[in-house]
């Protein structure tokens, strides 16, 4: 890493602004350069958030528009370009998830072949959707080091679970820990067999906080439904998802080793041997990935790691270079 860190954000739409917001904001990049194909937003989000930075308290980022030879000299790299929802596709099921597909993979190969063009070094994380399908075709289909190319994953899931459990036990989420697994989408689950709240499991949570015991088919189809009701209620979702990356980001600068529940090539974990991208929980470094952890799944947490990991599979067959 530099020592002028150097972020780029290609995609300035809800959620590629909302980035660039939060990232300026963590004050640990000196430049942030912005990639749109739409050249009018582009110039006006980087000087709209440009002047921003004088504002109380004043910050020392530089905000600007960019081309990706920008990517030359990047630390980071976060790509939030394409859609995020198509019309009429908030019941989030496989036929919506392969119609945004069919749009956002060219989106992707595009995208990453201009990258190439300038660096094979700056970790990459990538937000558009379908994000498993996305990264799949990032890290199998260009010749960028599949360490680098990180999905955001399901963080911002794993970030609604961990809400959900603290309004549940009565606690704040800081003192819950649990991920939700698998794809970033309908199929993704709860692992609640190694969740834990203060110390306790769920069950030993249950009992000594007196409350009603949790079924984790509800738990998991309450977290993603969320996902839909706020959607259905904004047209898109911004705040949760950016933060997340930007986390990511600040993992990656700091060399933080931190796990996150973050998409990446399945190679060598839980039986899979590069044929699916998913989430699982990761060592995250200024190296991008480290290390995925090998997990204890119970046989349900199997059964739905093996339907997430097929869902992806199908959608990105679709999409599969002939």
């Amino acid at each position: 890493m530099s020592i002028a860190p150097h972020l780029v954000v290609i995609g300035i739409g809800h959620v590629g602004s909302d980035v660039v917001t939060n990232a300026a904001a963590l004050g640990l990049f000196s430049r942030i350069s912005l990639i749109d194909v739409d050249k009018k937003v582009r110039d006006g989000q980087a000087l709209d958030n440009h002047q921003a930075t004088a504002v109380a308290p004043a910050m020392t980022t530089t905000i600007t528009a960019a081309n990706y030879d920008a990517c030359r000299s990047a630390d980071v790299i976060i790509v939030s370009a394409g859609p995020s929802v198509l019309p009429d596709s908030y019941g989030g099921g496989h036929d919506s998830r392969n119609s945004l597909a069919q749009v956002n993979s060219k989106v992707i190969r595009e995208v990453m072949g201009n990258i190439c063009q300038y660096t094979h070094s700056a970790p990459i994380i990538l937000i558009t959707n379908p994000l498993d399908v996305n990264v799949h075709i990032a890290a199998t289909e260009f010749d960028y080091p599949t360490n680098l190319v990180v999905g955001t994953g399901t963080a911002l899931d794993s970030a609604r679970l961990r809400r959900h459990l603290a309004d549940w036990a009565g606690v704040s989420p800081d003192s819950v820990q649990a991920f939700m697994l698998g794809e970033h989408g309908a199929t993704a689950f709860p692992y609640l067999s190694h969740a834990s709240i203060g110390g306790l499991t769920l069950a030993e949570a249950t009992t000594a906080l007196g409350l009603q015991p949790l079924s984790p088919d509800q738990v998991g189809n309450s977290v993603v439904q969320s996902a839909f009701d706020i959607l259905e209620g904004k047209g898109w979702t911004s705040s949760g998802i950016s933060k997340a990356a930007v986390s990511l980001a600040r993992a990656m600068l700091l060399d933080q080793r931190s796990i996150h529940p973050v998409c990446t090539l399945a190679d060598g974990v839980l039986g899979f041997h590069s044929e699916v991208s998913l989430s699982l929980p990761t060592v995250v470094s200024g190296h991008g990935v480290e290390h995925h952890l090998n997990i204890v799944l119970d046989e349900w947490e199997q059964e739905k790691l093996l339907v997430s990991a097929k869902a992806v599979r199908e959608v990105y067959e679709s999409v599969r270079p002939a």
